[in-house]
């Protein structure tokens, strides 16, 4: 055998690969479009490592790449079980650009988040909670002034936490009367509150 022949047999068999590679891709990308869900789960063994190794090249760092590999494969397999990818037999193209794309969109995204902070600088400075102006005394005298089922049913409402369902069943009510009752209640409560009664 001689060297040319030798050496036209060594870049053959890459080619030949690479070529059965991507017809088996395709026939993934087709096997998906028509609801295989064993194919998606070999489309995403597949292509994740090659969308880790563009991504680690390009964003140089493995936690990047790691999102850009759940984003591409998540907006291919869509477009896969949806029928939306023209050329299954370009699935690797497709993959590759949209990994590309996806890229760019982050860091144009970056890119105008920074510029905004910059722009409009704020100082995240903690707010203190105004405080209640609300007396206890005067809660208390307004809460013994409701009519006793009013003052039940806050009560249960808001210190011991009991949806409308379960206090209604507690008292015998369906839900829809205890909030009747409620809202009555607290439209009585903010009245005395506010020194009207």
């Amino acid at each position: 055998m001689t060297l040319s022949i030798l050496a036209r047999d060594i870049y053959a068999r890459p080619v030949r690969y690479v070529a059965e590679e991507e017809q088996d891709d395709a026939s993934l990308a087709r096997r998906i479009a028509a609801s295989d869900t064993a194919a998606e789960a070999e489309f995403c063994r597949r292509f994740a490592p090659r969308i880790r190794l563009f991504g680690r090249k390009w964003l140089r760092s493995d936690a990047a790449a790691a999102d850009l590999v759940q984003d591409v494969l998540i907006s291919a397999l869509q477009k896969l079980r949806v029928g939306a990818v023209r050329d299954p037999e370009r699935i690797a193209s497709f993959m590759l650009s949209t990994a590309r794309q996806m890229m760019v969109d982050s860091r144009r995204n970056a890119g105008r988040r920074d510029r905004i902070l910059n722009a409009f600088p704020v100082d995240l400075v903690s707010v203190a909670e105004p405080e209640s102006e609300v007396a206890p005394e005067r809660l208390q005298h307004c809460l013994q002034a409701l009519p006793e089922h009013e003052r039940t049913v806050l009560v249960m409402t808001f210190y011991d936490d009991c949806p409308a369902d379960a206090l209604g069943k507690q008292l015998g009510l369906n839900a829809g009367h205890v909030r009747v009752i409620r809202h009555r209640g607290l439209e009585h409560l903010r009245s005395c509150m506010e020194g009207s009664q």
